[in-house]
């Protein structure tokens, strides 16, 4: 069969790496894919975003499946597009990737359906907001109603952080229409993780659960990025609270979207706080985690196309997921001074030099004759397993420490809050 994977980042890279285990995959396109990608699968220079395109592509090369990595497409409603056209999709559509297209939209439908999260308000009118926030005590937590490529989060501890979070983002626009409601959260305090399922609208599987590092540096301080590593499994989801996120949260946001007449099938993404009070929703991703999913899929074993067929044709249930024994971890290398201004360019050396069981997932990188270069933030993405957590960091930590390009930058501790560094 004929796959083809939407995007160009190290999720699209490990998705890819993942979909060319499948014996049943003799071809994989990739659009537009990336400088890594481009060495397992055939790149197409058709953007993410430009849905006629991927259609026609899609048409014309009768594709047997389509696998979407970014938000955008989704929430544009790609998913809808190649149905009317008859052609095979993995996604939730337009309607059910609402629920990480709007926060807004996602907090009144947990509210509604009873799924633990932090409480808030909405705001269209900036000065209500500052007039809200004068009430409450700091900390508090502004997020950008709209997507805002997982960086528009700021978690305020002072009133001065709160009135400047408030201007920024919807006075400045510095996420741009995503800011042009705001949501104000009451702080969750507790350790963050990241719980994935693949669902058919009825049934699901539960994928390992993770944990993502998203401030820029070391023991989770400054500002937030689109992630700078990950692990599988985290400890702090044990089977006991797996169970419960699957009870109180999982289950009951499936079906509610049902009731909602937006049936969702697909991956859905559950970012948690693990609190004294039980796990809470901080947002939900309408798609596979980034860097959460180069963690996650190397301890699958299950055949991934047939799981995402099992979900567009309703029968997750038959399907049984495997999953190796162990812990995955992955390291993000990014561009100094990401997430704000950085250069690209940068010329990548030691690709060839780390293990043969050491994973690069390439995020964004380009060819430049018989080179790969930096093209974007984050750059590429480490990932290695080992049967300890502490192993499995000290292996990728090595394959870090082989790859350099000018300017490189990395956290030094990523799953720290397991071997207490």
């Amino acid at each position: 069969m004929k796959v083809l994977v939407v995007g160009s980042g190290g999720r699209e890279h490990a998705l890819v790496w993942k979909i060319s285990q499948s014996p049943r995959v003799e071809k994989i396109y990739c659009a537009p894919g990336n400088g890594g990608i481009s060495q397992i699968a055939e790149c197409v220079d058709i953007e993410a975003t430009d849905i006629k395109g991927l259609v026609q592509f899609a048409k014309k090369k009768r594709i047997d499946l389509t696998v979407i990595g970014p938000e955008l497409p989704l929430t544009f409603g790609i998913v809808d597009r190649f149905q009317e056209n008859g052609l095979p999709i993995f996604g939730p559509n337009r309607a059910a990737a609402e629920i990480e297209g709007s926060k807004g939209f996602a907090k009144r439908f947990m509210k509604k359906y009873k799924i633990p999260t932090a409480d808030y308000q909405i705001f269209t009118d900036p000065e209500e907001a500052v007039a809200y926030i004068n009430k409450k005590e700091p900390p508090l937590v502004l997020k950008a109603d709209g997507l805002a490529a997982g960086k528009g989060v700021l978690v305020c501890h002072t009133r001065s952080e709160l009135y400047d979070g408030i201007d920024q983002i919807m006075k400045k626009r510095v996420f741009g229409e995503a800011g042009s409601r705001l949501v104000i959260e009451e702080f969750l305090q507790g350790e963050e993780a990241s719980v994935l399922a693949v669902t058919d609208g009825v049934d699901m599987v539960v994928f390992p659960p993770a944990q993502d590092h998203k401030p820029i540096f070391e023991h989770d301080r400054g500002p937030n990025t689109g992630g700078m590593g990950a692990y599988a499994p985290a400890p702090v989801v044990d089977s006991k609270m797996l169970k419960i996120i699957r009870h109180k949260i999982l289950d009951p946001t499936i079906k509610g979207m049902r009731e909602e007449g937006r049936e969702y099938r697909g991956v859905i993404y559950a970012g948690l706080m693990i609190t004294t009070e039980g796990p809470k929703v901080l947002e939900f991703n309408c798609r596979f985690g980034d860097p959460e999913t180069q963690a996650i899929l190397p301890l699958i074993e299950t055949d991934l196309v047939d799981l995402m067929e099992a979900s567009i044709k309703r029968g997750v249930g038959e399907v049984e997921l495997k999953i190796k024994k162990g812990f995955a971890v992955c390291v993000v290398i990014a561009s100094g001074g990401y997430p704000g201004k950085y250069e690209k360019g940068k010329t990548i050396h030691g690709l060839d030099d780390v293990s043969s069981d050491t994973l690069v997932f390439h995020a964004c990188t380009k060819r430049r004759g018989d080179q790969l270069i930096t093209s974007g933030g984050r750059v590429l993405g480490i990932t290695c397993i080992d049967s300890s957590v502490k192993g499995a960091i000290e292996k990728t930590y090595i394959g870090v420490s082989r790859i350099t390009f000018d300017g490189a930058y990395y956290r030094k501790d990523i799953g720290y809050r397991v071997v207490g560094k």
